[in-house]
């Protein structure tokens, strides 16, 4: 099978090449875990392996490596992070093609044998060879490897590939698992890193399709909050989760959060949550400044002094866990019955969101179970967001429901500026590269300023750059400017003069304006439109976005 191009065709056919494919045995659809072949030139890079049947390696794309004895299903693997549907299959890939070089960065390196603790640690410790961050490395002649931190797990790392030949230069990124925005525990990808790459390619993921999210401090806010409630209740509260990442996050999120410092409560961690909880530790180095800082004063998870107390749950703590309200945190394949029993109080159990924890639902005590969203992954603006940084001729979505993908792939802004693909496994993806590409304009320069609040007066400051700006002549004639919130951005608007006239009449409307208040998708003063990045959000009747359509639309 082939994947066909959805977007416009502006590659030169005659000048495209075929030196970049991809086949993909696996795009975490569900949760078979993402692997994919990558070709550049003569060169075959297996981009992670997060399947749990190896199988279909050996029937892929074969070639020997120099001084190998037999074909090898790849001349490497990079990987980009630990979690399992990205490198569960790395050991058993392994023992089936020693001689296969193995490449991750320092930090993956010595959290990938948390995914097989019942294996001898010996025999899975060296496999992955560290490669060092933003340094480019030649792994072979004329491919060339860089590692740019990803966000979203300590070590996790967006993968630059540049193969060079005598004609031109082809580069290549795979994002792995990304995150924007700073977490407890991680600081964010940085785009300024990534800009101006002139890339070829883009391997990006659509974990969360379109959907947009609130803040992550908000996140983090409601999920307290809901917590604090609970405990407030005299109900427990109990939270399975994947062992590393997550876990570890959530537990600074008690530690450190205002509704829980110096409460007299007991934090419990469970089975292989607390095992990563260690493995942290081993890493401080390498964690956030002000993690490191954090460690530096207090015990950075294990503190039976400090309140609230964190205390790994031993079998002999069992019996009177959730007597008393208390949080446990713990595997999310452990069985929650073992803590919801009949002489202990009810128990609220919180799952994360997007991620498919099963539950029993009956339990002795009486339970409640909700979801919360503490977000590991960029959401949909996150996602263009980067795009439009990179401008690639080509666009891969992997990881993540073919429905997300889907709603990824058919927005127009995407589609109007870029080769989309959205392969199934199995799919080959061709990629030709054309030197006459019109490459997309950049984005538009965001500037930095300065706001300052004293009492009830808060000052903007904008630097020189915007006045020169010539549309700041036309920003606002009358000299004045309004500021509304709009979703979760504030945005600032020149009043104009025919809008001065008519704020006292409550029946003017911007008939003759492209805004919220004459486009189709808003009613209730929301946005009801999938592909705004308003969607769900109350909006300004003045205000607009790119996704605008009039209520004169043939197909209202």
């Amino acid at each position: 099978m082939r994947d066909n191009l959805s977007a416009s065709s502006n590659v030169d056919a005659a000048e495209a090449g075929s030196e970049l494919e991809c086949l993909p045995y696996s795009v975490q659809h569900d949760n078979e875990g993402v692997c994919l072949l990558v070709k550049m030139g003569p060169h075959r890079i297996l981009l992670d392996c997060g399947l749990e049947d190896i199988s279909s390696l050996a029937k892929g794309l074969t070639k020997p490596v120099r001084g190998a004895s037999s074909p090898l299903p790849a001349d490497l693997v990079l990987i980009s992070h630990a979690h399992p549907d990205h490198a569960k299959g790395l050991l058993p890939l392994h023992k089936a093609f020693p001689k296969l070089p193995i490449y991750g960065s320092e930090v993956t390196s010595k959290l990938l044998p948390l995914n097989w603790l019942d294996q001898n640690p010996e025999e899975i410790s060296q496999f992955c060879h560290a490669l060092p961050l933003r340094s480019p490395i030649e792994l072979q002649d004329g491919l060339v490897a860089e590692l740019f931190p990803a966000g979203h797990l300590p070590g996790a790392v967006a993968i630059l590939l540049t193969y060079t030949t005598k004609q031109r230069t082809y580069k290549l990124l795979y994002t792995g698992d990304f995150f924007l925005s700073n977490s407890r525990l991680v600081e964010g990808l940085r785009l300024e890193e990534l800009r101006n790459l002139d890339l070829d390619v883009l391997i990006i993921e659509g974990s969360y399709g379109t959907s947009r999210h609130p803040h992550r401090r908000n996140q983090e806010n409601q999920l307290a909050e809901r917590i604090n409630r609970a405990i407030a209740d005299h109900c427990s509260v109990i939270l399975p989760t994947p062992a590393l990442g997550l876990g570890q996050e959530l537990l600074m999120l008690l530690r450190s959060h205002h509704h829980f410092t110096g409460r007299d409560l007991d934090i419990w961690v469970d089975g292989a949550v607390a095992t990563g909880c260690d493995a942290y530790l081993e890493l401080l180095p390498h964690l956030p400044p002000s993690v490191q800082n954090f460690a530096r004063h207090q015990p950075l998870f294990w503190d039976e002094r400090v309140r609230p107390r964190v205390r790994r749950l031993q079998a002999e703590h069992r019996p009177t866990v959730g007597k008393s309200p208390c949080i446990v945190l713990t595997d999310s394949t452990s069985d929650l019955g073992e803590h919801c029993q009949l002489d202990t109080g009810p128990w609220l159990i919180l799952l994360p969101e997007k991620i498919d924890i099963k539950v029993n639902k009956e339990y002795l005590a009486p339970t409640t179970i909700e979801t919360y969203l503490l977000a590991q992954h960029s959401d949909g603006p996150g996602t263009t967001q980067l795009i439009h940084n990179l401008r690639p001729q080509h666009v891969i979505f992997v990881h993540g429901s073919p429905s997300y993908l889907a709603d990824l792939t058919s927005l127009e802004e995407l589609q109007n500026r870029y080769h989309i693909h959205s392969p199934a496994a199995e799919t080959l993806v061709e990629l030709p590269i054309g030197d006459t590409f019109l490459q997309p304009a950049a984005p538009e320069t965001n500037y930095e300023g300065e706001l300052t609040e004293l009492e009830t007066v808060i000052t903007i400051s904008l630097p020189n750059m915007i006045t020169a700006d010539p549309r700041w002549r036309q920003f606002a004639d009358t000299g004045l400017i309004e500021a509304r919130w709009q979703g979760e951005e504030l945005v600032l608007r020149g009043l104009s003069q025919r809008e001065l006239l008519n704020q006292n009449s409550d029946r003017y409307t911007w008939t003759d304006v492209d805004c919220c208040g004459t486009c189709r998708h808003q009613r209730g003063q929301r946005c009801w439109n999938p592909a705004s990045p308003l969607y769900n959000f109350k909006v300004t009747l003045e205000g607009y976005c790119p996704a605008f359509e009039g209520l004169s639309n043939p197909e209202s």
